[in-house]
């Protein structure tokens, strides 16, 4: 379908995802992160899809959610609706693996947009940041969560505190971010990774996917434990055959998501 704030195009089993408000340094409001919930939705069933790319413009992944359709809203308006709640849960359960291909300014919601999916390309412009507490709020997209369990509690708080920016460099010291790329061939940098997962097998990426995320939910021993059954389960698969005699024969593995 038509969309008004993304635009999406499928190339090589691969979603390419690309945040259209540049008018508005591609803001967040609730049409662009339903529509961009939606998406992720459709690839994440479309066969012909195994990753997703997902990025903004030049000048800017997403310089935050939209203040001016916040500003007159109250609380029992923002907490009946679970402002933004829905649409980021469409993202964060996804199954299949989206990359965040970050150039500019990823702030606020922006940079909590980014930390929703599975690793960061970072263009060498890019700036992240959690500016919120300036308009008198607190992150409300997971940023004091996610942005804390990758940088660290001292990085994070002070973040958050003074609503400091964090360029590039400093955002692949941290953590926050993969690796960083010459503006110039982000987009050639992500599809290129995208398109490495794609020769995957999908099974054992999704596996992948889900024992990385459990990580962060659960303790060491029933992290490992849950990785050990994963490991043990995917000897059930095609694509374990498939993968070992390819390995043991010297050719490339000919996946089947078996």
């Amino acid at each position: 379908m038509a969309f008004k704030t993304i635009v999406v195009e499928i190339e090589d089993h691969v979603a390419l995802i690309r945040l259209n408000r540049p008018d508005a340094m591609n803001a967040l409001n609730t049409t662009l992160l339903t529509e961009l919930a939606q998406a992720v939705a459709e690839a994440e069933t479309n066969d012909k899809v195994r990753c997703m790319v997902l990025t903004g413009s030049e000048k800017a992944f997403a310089a935050g959610a939209d203040v001016k359709e916040m500003a007159e809203k109250g609380f029992v308006d923002v907490f009946t609706s679970d402002l933004f709640g829905k649409q980021a849960r469409a993202i964060e359960t996804c199954r299949k693996p989206i990359i965040a291909a970050v150039s500019g300014y990823a702030l606020g919601g922006g940079c909590e947009l980014a930390l929703m999916c599975d690793f960061i390309i970072a263009a060498d412009s890019a700036k992240f940041g959690q500016p919120e507490i300036n308009l008198g709020v607190v992150a409300g997209i997971g940023g004091t969560q996610r942005l804390t369990r990758f940088v660290g509690k001292s990085k994070a708080m002070e973040m958050h505190l003074t609503g400091r920016f964090m360029n590039a460099d400093e955002a692949e010291r941290s953590g926050l971010v993969s690796r960083v790329v010459p503006a110039k061939k982000l987009m050639e940098e992500a599809l290129a990774a995208a398109q490495k997962i794609t020769e995957k097998s999908q099974t054992a990426v999704m596996a992948v996917k889900e024992a990385v995320n459990r990580s962060y939910e659960t303790t060491m021993a029933e992290g490992i434990l849950h990785e050990r059954r994963l490991f043990h389960a995917l000897f059930a698969t095609e694509d374990q055959k498939e993968g070992m005699s390819a390995f043991l024969e010297k050719r490339e593995a000919q996946f089947r998501d078996r």
